[in-house]
């Protein structure tokens, strides 16, 4: 799939604090499941973290500047093509682009990160698994239980994946994005920072230009009102336009996808999405598996092959690899390897419904957030109803 780049994680900490389970109290009061864990191992080194503050979310993310795009001869191009491609009235487009700004913060957003720092997961995933997101995603499943039942039954893609997709992209809509979409995407589409991928970007950006227009048009929506991130990215679940018109559903039966007002069409949206991708219904086990490796080092042949599924259960099993639940015979799997800096790596053994979230986002730090974000939103519902319980019926 095309995806966005991935935001900063600072901008994802803008979030309201909401009440959440403290992680300690969440681990003491878990039932270990039948995959032999209560919390991801990453989660149970975790020291206790401040509250975040609130913030009042800005107007807008940035100031745009007025640029006359439509006297550039490659948007001119641009718009004659997609006017006889979709069916556009050019002198409706020539106005629409009159009234689009130049987003510079969007172009210094987009570049690279500084090579050179190693990859951390335990930094990275306390970004994602911790009390605010925990709360914020207990209250969204008990808010949207009827939506995420349905879809788990249609789809067949488990509630805690998708709870877990929704907390790591938005907070559950909290952080959104506040530039206006189409300023984003004709910045990036026809002024990308010059950088070896330029080109294949800039043309990745006018395809998902075009698609934002078209949604607009199917929804009978003005698209200058669309709001996303600095990439164009739109709503709960962050779709880029591209995406919305391929596999959002209008889920909730209204008569339009609206996946910024409407926790249902965004929770059907993001099961659509993962079961084009190749998520299994039939696999009822967790998406990955922990695992620990022998000295004999056997098993690195297996890491970095990539974002599939291709290792028989008795292939790994001959290079060292153990996993502290049997895995099901006649499945692939493959070998995922979490690096911590300094410390010692986590390995996972992952599944093809792993698999499928990182085409959601193409990483492994990325598909491991949600699957662990889920499980303990899950984890900390089951305790919070668990303790709810417990005053009645020691009546």
């Amino acid at each position: 799939m095309k995806t966005a780049p991935t935001l900063k994680p600072s901008t994802w900490m803008l979030a309201l604090l909401l009440a959440a389970v403290p992680l300690a109290q969440l681990a003491e009061a878990a039932p270990v499941d039948r995959y032999g864990y209560t919390l991801p191992p990453s989660m149970q080194k975790k020291a206790k973290k401040k509250p975040a503050r609130k913030k009042p979310a800005p107007g807008v993310d940035y100031v745009g500047e007025y640029v006359n795009f439509g006297q550039w001869l490659e948007v001119r191009a641009y718009l004659d093509a997609i006017a006889a491609r979709d069916g556009f009235d050019r002198a409706d487009l020539d106005l629409l682009v009159g009234k689009l700004r130049y987003v510079d913060a969007a172009v210094q957003l987009i570049k690279p990160a500084p090579p050179g720092k190693p990859k951390n997961w335990q930094a990275y995933s306390g970004l994602f698994i911790e009390p605010v997101r925990i709360g914020a995603g207990v209250k969204f499943w008990n808010d949207n239980q009827e939506a995420l039942a349905r879809a788990e039954s249609q789809y067949g893609v488990p509630a805690d994946v998708i709870v877990g997709i929704l907390g790591v992209e938005t907070v559950y809509g909290a952080n959104t994005g506040r530039f206006r979409v189409l300023d984003a995407l004709m910045t990036l589409a026809f002024s990308y920072p010059d950088t070896p991928t330029r080109e294949a970007r800039m043309a990745f950006f006018r395809d998902e230009l075009e698609a934002a227009l078209v949604y607009a048009r199917q929804n009978n929506l003005d698209p200058l009102t669309l709001r996303g991130s600095y990439a164009g990215a739109v709503g709960l679940p962050q779709f880029m336009p591209s995406n919305i018109v391929k596999y959002a559903v209008d889920f909730d039966g209204d008569g339009r996808v609206d996946l910024l007002n409407e926790p249902g069409d965004a929770i059907g949206s993001v099961a659509a999405f993962l079961v084009a991708h190749g998520w299994q219904r039939g696999d009822a086990g967790p998406p990955a598996y922990p695992a620990s490796v022998s000295p004999n080092r056997a098993w690195e042949a297996y890491l970095g092959r990539g974002l599939a599924a291709t290792l028989a259960p008795g292939e790994l099993a001959a290079a060292g690899v153990s996993t502290t639940a049997p895995l099901p015979d006649g499945e692939l799997f493959g070998l995922v390897d979490l690096q911590n800096g300094a410390e010692a790596t986590e390995y996972w053994v992952a599944t093809p419904n792993f698999f499928a979230i990182t085409q959601y986002n193409r990483s492994y730090f990325y598909a491991m957030s949600v699957v662990e974000l889920g499980r303990a939103v899950r984890l900390a519902r089951t305790a919070a109803t668990t303790a709810a319980a417990a005053p009645e019926a020691g009546q």
